[in-house]
């Protein structure tokens, strides 16, 4: 038994720490999965944002937006071809005051202005067909998967403070649309609307005339794309209102909107105080189960043809916070959240932003990523479509998810420790064989099994020894600083190369027999290739 774990402690220099432990088991239910995602289940966003959007006397989005960011940038083009694809959502706030500058706009195509008496305090703004060309152009070459926001105001009146009423005048962005069929750009799909249901942000509009709007556009489509793949029909990128959404589903009617978008930022304000600490109480993170359990409920009573993405989610709102949403902490909440989303079916999960305000995956001014874009990237690469359930005893801040393995086949399991003080000795369970051989020998009191527990935060193994290995991705900020820009991967930083690539991110490889160490505020992606989990095989 000494030898056993003697191996992997002298095969891998260790981080030595002198810290609490708590034992937790993790029994993975493998036998069925419980939900499945999307191959672009990693979803970024590009918003219309210009430059003098400001709050709380600060100006964080530069030239980051749709119209102004520089495609060329050769940082932008690696970060997006690293996912291989990325799923890619243009719009926000601004999206229903776009026009397109088509040969019939009949007015000239000129860029938002600050506007007092505008919706969000900017005019109307104009995209020219030569700037949808280089945006289109970038995606193609990094093979990026595009959900384009299309302007749901356009044609209507203000009725009252905040309502909008009347017809949707398809004419602008029906010519869009012809544009880009004639020019063979793969959008793979068309969101109606930013905001608007509900009560709305800014402006509404009602869900009956909503859904009358939604069956013009899916016609649209038919008739442009003939017998090609047709896009997708996505709606309506708001916050999530039950009676609203339900009778959207109720009037468009059936196959007619395939995705229902809603948007979250349950984190407070990005000037809020509190926003880091909600980060790491699992009580608050928990809370959104809520949202996504209601919105998977109601489109299976009306419009089971429809499917749930999150079309925009940024934590914290009004560009995020200027001293967390960029940093190793906010990857607890980001990871979280895609973990919580897939368990009820959730395709899409949009990430405000790609780069952009507070929390863009990439540093506005630098390209740079931050720590979320490589927490983004791990989960594409290790965590596949099938959701599986699991049962954890122990304490509430191991938050802990498991799905299907995506490339090696398998169980990846994703492993968050919001504790500050306390690290957690895992022992993953198999359900289909409650005495799985990963838990074979282990004597939880044994004196040497504890001194290795309280002193090492984590073991690995690259020994040839014959034994099935697992992959261990463990991360943890710079200097033990959970406010740092720089995220460890196993102890080294994640930082581009000389020529600009993102790095590789190797895993250890450890005894599949050997317990699992994650360390106080600390991430553990853990991929079994061999566990066996009869749900994924079918």
């Amino acid at each position: 038994m000494r030898l056993w774990f003697l191996i992997p402690l002298l095969c891998l220099p260790t981080l030595i720490r002198s810290e609490d432990y708590s034992d937790v088991t993790i029994v993975v239910r493998g036998s069925e999965t419980i939900a499945s995602t999307s191959d672009e289940f990693i979803c970024a966003t590009i918003d219309w944002w210009p430059p003098e959007k400001c709050n709380y006397d600060q100006c964080p989005w530069g030239q980051a937006s749709i119209l102004n960011l520089d495609l060329t940038n050769p940082l932008l083009a690696k970060a997006i071809q690293a996912f291989s694809p990325l799923r890619i959502r243009l719009g926000g706030s601004l999206q229903d005051q776009v026009v397109y500058g088509t040969p019939n706009l009949g007015s000239p195509c000129t860029p938002f202005s600050k506007v007092s008496s505008g919706l969000f305090g900017f005019s109307q703004g104009c995209i020219t067909m030569e700037r949808w060309d280089a945006i289109n152009n970038l995606f193609v070459d990094t093979g990026a998967v595009v959900t384009f926001g299309l302007n749901a105001l356009q044609g209507r009146q203000q009725m009252s403070r905040g309502v909008w009423g009347g017809a949707w005048n398809s004419s602008n962005a029906q010519e869009l649309m012809e544009y880009t069929v004639s020019m063979n750009y793969p959008i793979d799909s068309w969101e109606f609307g930013n905001e608007l249901s509900g009560s709305g942000i800014g402006a509404s509009v009602g869900s009956e005339q909503y859904g009358k709007d939604i069956i013009e556009l899916k016609s649209i489509i038919s008739q442009l794309y003939g017998n090609s793949r047709k896009p997708l029909v996505v709606a309506p990128g708001g916050f999530y209102d039950q009676k609203w959404y339900a009778k959207l589903l109720d009037i468009s009617g059936p196959n007619v909107l395939d995705a229902m978008t809603h948007h979250i930022y349950n984190l407070g304000a990005g000037n809020d105080p509190h926003v880091a600490n909600r980060i790491l109480n699992p009580q608050y993170l928990g809370r959104t189960s809520d949202t996504f359990r209601d919105l998977q409920m109601m489109i299976q009573r009306h419009g089971p043809w429809s499917a749930p993405w999150v079309g925009e989610a940024g934590g914290a709102y009004n560009s995020g916070s200027r001293n967390v949403s960029n940093t190793f902490l906010n990857s607890f909440w980001y990871l979280d959240q895609l973990g919580q989303s897939a368990k009820y079916d959730t395709k899409v999960y949009c990430r405000q932003t790609l780069i952009g305000g507070n929390y863009g995956l990439l540093d506005t001014d630098t390209f740079v990523p931050n720590p979320d874009y490589y927490s983004a990237l791990l989960w594409h690469r290790l965590m596949g479509k099938g959701v599986i359930s699991l049962d954890t005893s122990g304490s509430s801040y191991l938050r802990a998810y498991a799905h299907c393995g995506k490339q090696k086949g398998g169980v990846a399991l994703l492993m968050l420790n919001l504790n500050k003080n306390m690290g957690f000795m895992v022992s993953v369970r198999n359900d289909l064989n409650i005495n799985f051989r990963e838990m074979a020998g282990i004597q939880r009191d044994n004196s040497f099994v504890h001194g290795l527990k309280r002193t090492v935060s984590w073991v690995g193994s690259k020994a040839s020894d014959g034994l099935e290995k697992r992959e261990e991705y463990h991360l943890t900020p710079q200097d033990g600083n959970t406010f740092a820009r720089t995220v460890l991967l196993n102890g080294a930083p994640l930082q581009l190369t000389e020529d600009g690539d993102i790095p590789s991110m190797p895993p250890i490889l450890v005894p599949v027999n050997s317990p699992i160490y994650v360390a106080p505020l600390s991430i553990a992606f853990v991929v079994f290739p061999d566990f066996e989990a009869e749900g994924c095989e079918r």
